[in-house]
């Protein structure tokens, strides 16, 4: 009777997600804040960020609030660097509590930090004033940032569910614009001052499900679904992405011990707002749980699609480092570092 329960409860919030992101992609390419679209995760990012099925650490809120569930220990914690393109800094970081070793659920906290550095800010003028049509205002900062707060709980020992909260706030600084938009003409446009500022909550979701069939996993997840957003005049809304995945360690299938080696393979479908369906495929071996080797692949992808990644890991703390390659681009490669601890 039980999980019959729990496949209703499955098949409701997948057809609840199917039919939010089935309207979402009405509005392909017109969304803000794209930093939460930015992963910092080392060990997920080289793996393609095929992210949706790995439980057991804190940074996995950033994916499936649901896979925090079954955090192995009472405290974890994680930082994350990122050297993004075009110079922007990407800092990130997550926790997880376990309550009563886990049978009351476990609290998690993430944040996410961005710089992007300075740019020159600018304004249109009359050409009477200067003969460029425009003048420096000074150095504009844009910062933004996002912080949340989760909670997991496992029903039965298959299947899980999370949530989480999280407020994000992106600063682009000050801009003036045309007080009446329909004005184009330089010497007859009047300007106004606008403070580009915005702060909204949004909601992540997700579940997780052991299916029985040695190691092999199902999950779903939903991330940053809030309402409109509008800078002036023109609205917008936050990343959203549904996103389902399977994962197994593969090695499960050979008859023979082999405990000393895993062998991870990792499938996500991802159905964003922002951009057309893409997979992602990861994969990760690792050697007596200490030394990690990864690679992944996204389909669909101008810029990028390869990404590569090794992890250390000992009594309770480790390390770990992707790197992704931007082949035939503008933009320079990008690297990751990632810290992870648990008591």
């Amino acid at each position: 009777m039980r999980n019959t329960s729990i496949n209703k409860l499955l098949f409701l919030l997948l057809s609840f997600f199917v039919s939010q992101t089935m309207f979402a992609q009405q509005k392909l390419a017109q969304t803000g804040f794209q930093f939460l679209s930015v992963s910092g995760d080392a060990r997920a990012v080289a793996m393609a960020e095929a992210f949706t099925t790995v439980e057991g650490q804190s940074g996995s809120l950033f994916y499936n609030p649901a896979l925090i569930a079954r955090t192995t220990k009472m405290l974890d914690a994680q930082f994350n660097l990122t050297n993004w393109i075009a110079d922007i800094k990407h800092n990130s970081g997550s926790f997880a509590y376990s309550l009563n070793n886990g049978s009351w659920g476990v609290v998690g906290f993430s944040f996410q930090t961005v710089d992007y550095g300075e740019i020159i800010g600018t304004r249109r003028v009359k050409t009477s004033v200067d003969e460029r049509g425009y003048v420096e205002t000074g150095n504009i900062a844009p910062s933004a940032y996002m912080f949340g707060l989760g909670y997991a709980y496992s029903l039965t020992d298959r299947f899980a569910v999370g949530a989480q909260i999280k407020t994000v706030h992106q600063d682009l600084g000050d801009s003036w614009i045309p007080s009446d938009p329909k004005e184009t003409e330089p010497d007859s446009v009047i300007l106004e001052k606008t403070d580009n500022t915005l702060s909204e909550f949004a909601i992540d979701f997700g579940t997780i499900y052991r299916t029985g069939f040695k190691s092999l996993a199902f999950g779903m997840s939903v991330r940053n679904y809030s309402r409109e957003l509008k800078y002036v005049r023109e609205g917008f809304q936050l990343p959203l992405t549904f996103q389902v995945g399977v994962s197994m360690n593969v090695l499960d299938l050979l008859d023979r011990d082999l405990s000393d080696h895993a062998v991870l393979v990792s499938i996500d479908a991802a159905h964003p707002r922002s951009y057309p369906e893409y997979l992602n495929l990861g994969m990760e071996y690792t050697f007596m749980k200490t030394l990690a080797l990864r690679a992944g692949y996204k389909s669909n992808q101008d810029e990028y699609g390869i990404s590569y990644g090794v992890g250390f890991q000992l009594m309770g703390a480790g390390i770990d480092f992707a790197y992704t390659p931007f082949p035939d681009s503008i933009f320079e490669d990008v690297t990751r570092l990632s810290m992870h601890f648990e008591f």
